[in-house]
């Protein structure tokens, strides 16, 4: 995907999150984090992206933390979450394409690894928005499901702090059945190496596969959707270790 198409995700993403919160209310729980109450998702987001726009508009080179989330709730709340929404599209709209500053994935860029990473933020937190409202979710384009599903498994756990880990050493393919994309991911008892594959026809057995269209695997794969959502072939135990060591915390 290129920048531009991640900033015009992140802006509708933002939008349909907001008026889903709106239409529930902040005191409404969340299925899909069962800790949280809406308010504690427009928080959580509403922190994240003036972090992220602070990287962007101020070009700090290391890690900055965040300054904590915001003390509101109800409209005043909702009205935070959609200043600091606009405010971070706007500051990836105006980046130079040279922009310098810290980034903790690897990308073709700052701006490339910014606009990416709030997409897919504010896009998994929309979902989480709707299932509190309840009723059919809004779509994820294929382009944009694949692209999560290939940050979560080739840039999040590649890092060492992934969990998901084997004692023996065992394969995991995720193939999704809409695009004909698939990955390779070797599980062993150091991090998870994933590889995307050019000719995923002609592959060999793996001991276990997740198969389902990019938005069911983009969804289940950031455990927003039971593993039951997808086709479960070969060893059953190497998807249920994906479900309990797999989330991807903030700390």
């Amino acid at each position: 995907m290129k920048i531009a198409e991640y900033i015009q995700s992140l802006a509708t993403e933002g939008r349909l999150l907001a008026d889903a919160a709106q239409q529930v209310g902040t005191g409404a729980p969340v299925p899909t984090c069962p800790d949280w109450q809406v308010r504690d998702l427009l928080r959580h987001t509403a922190m994240v992206h003036t972090w992220a726009a602070a990287f962007v508009t101020e070009g700090h080179v290391q890690y900055v933390p965040d300054a904590g989330e915001p003390d509101l709730d109800g409209p005043a709340l909702l009205d935070r979450f959609r200043a600091g929404h606009q405010l971070l599209v706007e500051a990836l709209e105006r980046a130079p394409e040279d922009l310098e500053c810290w980034a903790f994935l690897p990308a073709p860029s700052p701006l490339a690894f910014w606009a990416r990473r709030q997409a897919h933020e504010t896009t998994i937190h929309r979902a989480d928005a709707e299932s509190a409202r309840g009723g059919v979710l809004s779509p994820v384009a294929p382009d944009h499901a694949v692209d999560g599903v290939d940050e979560l498994l080739c840039g999040f756990h590649a890092r060492p702090r992934s969990r998901v880990r084997t004692d023996v050493p065992r394969t995991l393919r995720v193939r999704a059945t809409d695009t004909g994309t698939v990955w390779t991911v070797r599980l062993s008892t150091e991090h998870p190496a994933a590889v995307r594959e050019d000719e995923p026809s002609a592959l060999p057995p793996v001991d276990c596969e997740l198969s389902a269209t990019a938005q069911e695997l983009y969804l289940t794969l950031w455990n927003r959707r039971p593993m039951t959502a997808l086709t479960v072939t070969g060893d059953p135990g190497l998807a249920h270790l994906w479900r309990e060591n797999s989330s991807v915390t903030w700390s």
